[in-house]
């Protein structure tokens, strides 16, 4: 009887290495399967975004424009009379007040020709009063029939002849006044008297008269701009809407500023509205009146103009950087009762303190997307972060 050979050692640790191996296998099998059970998908949670309600408040409405300052008065100062210039009596570029002298034209000769048609009219004063004290005679000799009628109508010729006379030399007088007057130039007004245009000795109103400089009127000033047509037809609706005249829309008040200024710290008045509109520019021609007594605008200076018309109680406005822009227009993004983004295209107006003036398409209860306009879109869900809208300082009036 035979008996089979027990295993060798070497054959009993193999077996038990595939035993190993399976058990290995059927674990990762087991372990992969309750791995499938819990990989579920889960959305994650809606995205923070700071929105705020509308800023509510009173904005004033203005008419905005660009112009240039201009002169009230600028006169060329001119010799009237021939002769050579004796003297300059001012600084050049200096403020003058009204009746200043600023030149003098040889003067001698025409205070000479002025007392010499002075010693006439004396003269004549003289024949008309023998004349007259004549003609009294022969008035009385003819009521007695002393002279005939002839000799009393020689003397009346003779003192009508006299009495214009004297008219003459009086007019004469005038004249030579007159001309005398002009070799004294004075300022005719207060203003800054532009540098002088001829030197002293030369001969000055030969054949035409010689501009000696220029006095420019400062305090105040105008203001020249225009106006387009639309906001032409706001304006006028408006001062229908409010009962006003023409005379009262002179009245309305004009702000001015520099390019180097913050705001517009100048004031001043319409003064001139033009009757008709340009109609190649379609704008209309506009002028104001602005007080310059520290002499801070100069004829000719570029400025910005604003006009206020009209005044809003309760505007809405967002910062600009809230809205949005497509083909559409301008939107804002607004968050509705779902908190679900929704586009909401608006009609804007201007910027009042920092803030964007919004027209039409918005609620003061509108809940609207400020910041990180990028990270979300319409018809997405978020989870609103209600803060409150900053406002800007006032900026410089």
């Amino acid at each position: 009887m035979t008996c089979a050979n027990p295993a060798s050692p070497a054959r009993l640790k193999q077996a038990w290495r595939h035993v190993g191996r399976a058990l290995a296998t059927a674990t990762a099998v087991i372990a992969l399967a309750g791995c499938e059970d819990k990989n579920t998908f889960v959305a994650p949670p809606p995205p923070k975004v700071d929105v705020a309600t509308p800023v509510q408040r009173a904005v004033t409405r203005y008419i905005e424009s660009t112009g240039n300052t201009a002169p009230i008065k600028s006169v060329d100062l001119v010799a009237r009379v021939q002769g050579f210039l004796q003297s300059i009596d001012y600084q050049d570029g200096t403020f003058v007040k009204q009746g200043t002298q600023l030149f003098t034209i040889e003067p001698e000769t025409y205070k000479l020709k002025l007392e010499q048609a002075q010693a006439a009219e004396a003269g004549a004063q003289a024949s008309l009063r023998q004349a007259e004290a004549d003609y009294k005679r022969q008035a009385e000799l003819v009521q007695r029939q002393a002279v005939s009628q002839a000799t009393l109508d020689t003397s009346t010729s003779n003192r009508d002849n006299a009495q214009a006379n004297l008219q003459q030399a009086q007019a004469n007088t005038k004249l030579a006044e007159v001309n005398y007057g002009y070799t004294k130039v004075t300022a005719p007004f207060d203003g800054i008297v532009s540098a002088h245009m001829v030197s002293i000795g030369e001969l000055v109103g030969v054949s035409s008269p010689t501009q000696l400089a220029t006095i420019v009127a400062m305090d105040p000033i105008y203001v020249n701009f225009t106006v387009n047509e639309q906001d032409v037809l706001r304006i006028r609706a408006e001062a229908a809407r409010r009962g006003l005249t023409a005379a009262d829309l002179k009245q309305f008040p004009i702000e001015i500023g520099l390019q180097t200024e913050t705001g517009y710290p100048h004031q001043g008045h319409l003064d001139y509205v033009s009757p008709t509109l340009n109609q190649s520019t379609g704008t209309l021609a506009v002028r104001g009146l602005v007080p310059n007594d520290k002499r801070v605008l100069l004829p000719g200076y570029f400025v910005r103009v604003r006009v206020p018309f009209d005044q809003e109680k309760s505007a809405l406005l967002v910062p600009d950087t809230a809205l949005g822009s497509d083909q559409g227009g301008r939107y804002l993004l607004v968050v509705n009762g779902d908190n679900v983004i929704e586009q909401r295209n608006v009609q804007i107006g201007p910027v009042d303190n920092g803030l964007r003036v919004i027209e039409s398409g918005l609620k003061p209860e509108d809940r609207v997307v400020i910041a990180g306009l990028l990270r979300v879109i319409p018809g997405q869900k978020i989870d609103p972060q209600v803060t409150k809208i900053e406002q800007p300082q006032a900026s410089a009036k």
